[in-house]
């Protein structure tokens, strides 16, 4: 590998420092750029599948699953007035992979993947700086007097977009092939400071409330409803649901509540990759609804495939920016398809959920395998 091999990851999130990791484990030197003038560490949890556990291990990632992360073993799909409908999968998912889902909250996550990255030799992360184009990534961030090593022009070997559903890289250098497409739901999501007991769903007529495990003391929650706009109304359209669905709306701070409009990409991308230097990973690339947990998993895989096929790449022949196209390509052909059908068994999955005439749903989720 070259020592003049550069590589610039617009975004800072999990896929973003997930790359940067890799790359820097390549021999690469990395620029992270984000448009946050800091980290944003708010408590929610992630699911973090065997696949993906297998990806954090290969990143060098293993001591925040062994310290931080909790088993998800037991979970239900209920009805609102609490009748359990089916339960969910976890049990079949451990058997095969022969490890369990793991929870771990986000800034558990964020902190390990900084604290790898210092491992992997570092990288700088330039924040408050905001791409409107590929000149971006060419010109000084505002108040710098010098663009930053690898924003220099022709500087920037390899350029990793990871900057989420509205990323700058993808419509700079993908145009208008997919984009931002609302669902119809509005989520929220927060922590309770209790343990509840009692994991899972509750599905009902176009809304749904979530509960898992995340820490000792603590319960994760997330909620889908077609409107809601204030705390009062999210509460108000949970009210008469099984306990503990009100007791932990009560009882957490509303101000600690995260809300968004539920979207994902549509239509899917036809490659994540462009130019024979531009790549795409996580949301970036294929931004889905939250329904089967899997956007931080499918971003750990994405980053650790990229990587792996760059590093693959300067192995098997010419290293850095002349072995960059086929690396390229090998990850799209790796990555693309599985994450695209995850993303829309996800959406699938939401209209399922989100029925507005749930009697035929219900009865179908009870006969599935206890």
């Amino acid at each position: 590998m070259s020592s003049q091999s550069r590589a610039v990851v617009v975004g800072a999130g999990v896929g973003g420092l997930a790359t940067a990791i890799g790359l820097r484990r390549a021999g690469w030197a990395v620029t992270v750029v984000e448009a946050r003038t800091a980290l944003e560490r708010y408590g929610t949890a992630f699911g973090i599948h065997p696949t993906a556990q297998a990806a954090l291990e290969r990143l060098g990632l293993g001591e925040v699953l062994r310290t931080h992360a909790v088993p998800y073993r037991e979970a239900r799909i209920r009805r609102p007035d609490g009748r359990v409908l089916a339960a969910l999968p976890l049990e079949r998912i451990e058997r095969k992979a022969g490890r369990p889902e793991l929870l771990v909250s986000r800034p558990r996550l964020i902190d390990a993947l900084l604290a790898a990255l210092d491992r992997a030799g570092g990288a700088r992360i330039v924040y408050g700086h905001r791409l409107t184009g590929p000149a971006g990534l060419e010109a000084a961030p505002a108040g710098l007097e010098a663009a930053p090593a690898g924003l220099e022009a022709g500087r920037a070997d390899l350029v990793v977009g990871a900057d989420g559903i509205n990323s700058a890289v993808r419509t700079a250098y993908f145009g208008r092939a997919g984009g931002p497409r609302a669902i119809g739901s509005v989520a929220w999501i927060g922590i309770a400071g209790f343990e509840t007991g009692v994991y899972g769903e509750t599905w009902g007529e176009g809304r749904f409330f979530g509960m898992t495990p995340v820490e000792p003391g603590r319960t994760n929650w997330y909620a889908a409803v077609p409107e809601a706009t204030t705390a009062e109304e999210l509460r108000e359209a949970f009210a008469g649901w099984h306990d503990p669905v009100p007791r932990v709306l009560a009882e957490t701070d509303p101000a600690s509540w995260i809300r968004y409009e539920m979207r994902h990409l549509h239509p899917a991308l036809p490659s994540f990759v462009a130019a024979g230097r531009v790549a795409l990973v996580g949301d970036a690339a294929h931004a889905m609804t939250p329904n089967l947990g899997q956007g931080a998993c499918t971003a750990l895989l994405d980053a650790e495939a990229l990587t792996r096929a760059v590093a693959a790449g300067a192995a098997a022949g010419p290293g850095g920016p002349a072995g960059l196209p086929a690396a390229l390509r090998a990850y799209d052909a790796e990555r693309r398809r599985s994450a695209q059908r995850v993303a829309f068994g996800s959406r699938t999955l939401h209209r399922f959920v989100t029925a507005r005439r749930p009697g035929l749903r219900d009865a179908l989720v009870s006969l599935l395998p206890g």
